[in-house]
Formats: C-alpha cells, structure tokens, sequence
C-alpha cells in the first residue's frame, strides 16, 4: 500500500521545481512512499499562518521565523529524538552559516535548513568588468542609473536591518528599541539616496522582480541588496545570465545581511510521522542537495552544495561569491510574535522612502512595534 505524504512549498522553481524533481527521485528510495506537493504565493511564504496549514499537509517548507509560535503552539513535530539524531548530527555541521541553528527553538530541532538564503548582491558580468564592493560606489553607479534595488515593504526592512548590521548596529537586540537613533539616521540616510537614484517603481518590487529586469536589455547592470537565486545564474533560465557577490561592506565589513532560506518541516498533524521524517532527512541530506535538488532548480541548504565544483560551474560561482554574505547573517529574533512585528513595520519603512514619514516619525514608531511585539 502506498503511502502519500502531502506537501506545501512556494511558488518558484526554487521553491517548487526542487522538492518536486527530488520527490521523482525518491520513489527509488522509497517505492512504497509518494511525496506530492502544492505550492502558494511567495508573499503568503512570508505572510500566511501555519496553522492554516498543517491540517491539511504533512510536510511544510517554511520561512524560519515562524519556528518559535509554531513550536509553542504545537504546530510542528520536533526532529531531534526520532530515530535520526546522528543525520541530524552530520547536518548541523554542514550548514551554511547559521541556517541549521535557525531552525532550533527552546533546544529542539523543528525544521532543516533545505535551502540557504540571505540578502546578497547581483550584477551582470557582461556589463560591468565589477561589481561595486562598497556604499560610495554603490550610489556613485545608481547616479549613472544603473542600479536597481527591492523596496517592496518586507524588502525595506530586510535592507534596513542588514545595512544597520553591517555598519556595526543590529537592530532589535535591545528591550523596545528597534535601532539606535544615530545608527537609525544613518541607515535611513543611505537608503534615502539609493531611492532616489533608483527608479521610482523599485518601492514596489521584490527580488524576483529585480532579476527579471537585470536579466533583461542592457540599461540596469546591479542591485545591492536581494535575496540571491541561483536560478538566474545558470544557463537558458532568462535572456541574461546574473552573478551573485557579498553585499557592499559597510563599516563592519561584509557581515550581517538579513538571514532568509526556507526550512522543510513536519506537521505535527501528519498520519505518517516515520515517512515524512524520514523523507526530510533524506531532502537534505549532501547528496540530494548536490544532486537532484539543485539540479530541480533549488538553491541547496547544504554546505557541501555550496562547496561543489559542479554546482559552482553552473551558478556562476554562486556559493562561493556569497558564502562570506552567510556566514556572518544577521539571525532575526527569536520570539513567537516576530513574524506579526516584521509584517507591520515594513510597511511603515517603505513609506518613509516614499516622503510619507519623516525620519523621527519612522523611528518613534518602530521603537513602539518592537516593544509591544518583542515584551517578554
């Protein structure tokens, strides 16, 4: 009798196209096992509760903040203690970064980190003999108009959070206060000038969004700061091929861009426990990642993918132009409300590029959210 596993991922080839190509392979490893998966919108990714969705599926690729209210809630099944803490062993010390440790909440383990992500520069080789490694060359290549950059609500922040920490101030690390107001004035001083040297429509765009155009004609040849694909450096996926780097260095050097990624979990609904874990095990580990994962499209959570000769020489160096960006990412609070506070003030931060706040207004009021979000 077959057993079917039912899964819910994001709507990408990254997201969708990987954990597909891999759940054909699996049928080999498992002939008694069928992994079927369905895909929602980038945003609801981001956005969408997972309680409204582990009734109806036993495997979740999730964005890791959501980890500390699924594990108090009882969303999740925790992956430690089940029969494959030595697998879990190996994993952790083939992360990338601390996209294995983001997973973790009140010492136990409730995802795997499948797919390794934060905020990363890309440009086009063919128009650029570089790309730019630091803020005053960022902006004097935007004044040519040149660059492009996601300013889309969710991506304001990310780039707020990661220019404050790479400038040696990370955000929300102190009881209700979000950022520093020097530090704040600083950051917002940057990302004004980027807005206004970049197209006014950037305020509405996502990574994705910002690929699309860099791979497209000759006019934008950079962004500075988005969630790197890997898609986009490989052959034939659009009518330019992008490459990825670190982001600029700030006064901190190359370090603290906003940790992303997606994480594969279970739901702690599932009728079948063993299969689904077991089939999470198998999706991450360095074989897979390497092999039928990336080759679907993902973007590997396993460092030894991002290690690989093959992977590299099919991503434009992808791993290895970034791998330093991972390493030192900035880890977002670890609180069951986080997500709710993320989801308000990104908006508030777009606005304020866009003339409708003033800095202090801007600050008052993420000082306010991070306190009512992140009270103990």
């Amino acid at each position: 009798m077959t057993t079917v596993l039912r899964g819910i991922t994001w709507e990408h080839e990254r997201g969708y196209g990987s954990v597909a190509a891999a759940a054909e392979a699996y049928r080999a490893v498992a002939p008694d096992v069928e992994v079927v998966w369905e895909y929602r919108s980038l945003l609801a990714f981001g956005d969408q509760g997972l309680d409204e969705l582990v009734e109806g599926h036993d495997l979740l690729v999730i964005d890791h903040p959501h980890i500390p209210f699924a594990a108090e809630r009882g969303l999740l099944l925790p992956l430690d203690g089940q029969g494959h803490d030595d697998e879990l062993a190996v994993l952790a010390t083939q992360s990338v970064g601390a996209s294995h440790a983001s997973y973790q909440h009140r010492g136990r383990q409730w995802g795997l980190a499948t797919d390794a992500a934060a905020q990363v520069a890309a440009w086009r080789p063919d128009l650029l003999d570089a790309p730019p490694r630091t803020w005053d060359e960022v902006l004097a290549l935007a004044a040519e108009g040149r660059v492009l950059w996601p300013a889309k609500p969710v991506d304001a922040f990310s780039s707020l959070v990661t220019i404050a920490a790479s400038h040696g101030s990370e955000p929300m690390r102190e009881p209700g206060v979000f950022l520093r107001r020097d530090a704040a004035l600083e950051v917002l001083g940057i990302m004004r000038r980027l807005a206004e040297l970049t197209p006014d429509d950037n305020l509405g765009l996502n990574p994705i969004d910002v690929a699309d155009r860099l791979a497209e004609g000759d006019r934008f040849a950079y962004s500075p700061l988005l969630f790197g694909y890997t898609n986009y450096s490989r052959a034939g996926f659009r009518e330019h091929r992008l490459a990825y780097v670190d982001i600029p260095a700030g006064s901190a050097g190359v370090r603290g861009s906003l940790l992303g990624g997606a994480g594969i979990a279970v739901s702690a609904h599932t009728r079948h426990p063993e299969a689904a874990i077991a089939h999470a095990f198998w999706l991450d580990s360095a074989a897979v990642q390497e092999g039928v994962y990336f080759d679907g499209g993902g973007q590997p959570g396993n460092a030894v993918a991002w290690e690989s000769d093959r992977t590299n020489e099919l991503a434009l160096d992808f791993f290895r132009g970034t791998r330093a960006t991972l390493e030192s990412a900035y880890v977002r609070p670890r609180h069951p409300d986080y997500p709710d506070l993320q989801n308000e003030i990104g908006p508030l931060i777009t606005a304020a590029l866009a003339g409708r706040l003033t800095d202090d207004e801007l600050i008052a009021r993420l000082d306010e959210a991070t306190e009512r979000h992140l009270e103990d």
